[in-house]
């Protein structure tokens, strides 16, 4: 089962409709779909300008600790039309980038990924433009 972030997650208002659109063209699984809706419910929406650096958006780097390896990962997100493999970049609305999106360092997210449970330590996030 999924788990949502427990707190209170912060989105551009840009983001808050892409994620809309994503679950509007049935391009979540349902699980996926449930946990966005509930989040979406209770995010609070600001500017770009206005959301604070150490939260977790596109054209972000983000460093995540799995909290039972502590192996620690780093992810670059962008919109979803300028993800590329080869540039090591990843969709804001792939699975991670939904898992994470909104949340801030230090926040600990649970998130299912094909049928394993993880738990993720925001540890940091460095914004690239």
């Amino acid at each position: 089962m999924i788990q949502e972030a427990q707190q209170e997650i912060l989105l551009t208002t840009g983001i808050y409709d892409l994620i809309k659109d994503h679950i509007r063209r049935k391009k979540a699984t349902v699980e996926e779909e449930e946990v966005l809706l509930k989040q979406l419910k209770k995010a609070k929406q600001v500017t770009r300008k206005n959301l604070p650096l150490n939260v977790v958006t596109v054209d972000a780097k983000v460093t995540i600790k799995n909290t039972v390896t502590n192996e620690e990962e780093i992810y670059t997100f962008v919109a979803p039309d300028r993800a590329k493999r080869r540039n090591n970049t990843e969709s804001i609305l792939s699975t991670m980038g939904l898992a994470l999106v909104g949340c801030k360092i230090g926040d600990v997210i649970n998130w299912n990924f094909n049928g394993e449970e993880k738990q993720m330590k925001i540890m940091n996030v460095e914004r690239l433009a």
